[in-house]
């Protein structure tokens, strides 16, 4: 299995962003903001429902994610333009 990019976190909220690469070789990025919580018999499970209190904490984690995201691909950018001067010489 695939290990995510990076995790943000706070808290039993967190941001799961997975880097990709589509079938023409294009790098792209999913996000799956998550809950955790124990359950009666203190098993932890995850869920991808928030409740009123989880909106601003996580509105602020797909923030933090969303700006990792632009750095990523501006560094995915520079790195083609580089590949690309390589090869054309």
């Amino acid at each position: 299995m695939s290990q995510p990019a990076i995790k943000f976190r706070d808290g039993c909220l967190q941001v799961v962003v997975w880097r990709n690469t589509s079938t023409e070789g294009k790098t792209y990025y999913t996000v799956n903001p998550q809950r955790s919580y124990k359950t009666g018999d203190d098993t932890w499970k995850e869920s991808d429902s928030l409740n009123g209190d989880d909106l601003l904490p996580m509105a602020e984690l797909l923030r933090e994610a969303y700006r990792w995201i632009r750095e990523q691909k501006k560094a995915d950018a520079m790195g083609r333009k580089e590949a690309d001067q390589v090869t054309a010489k």
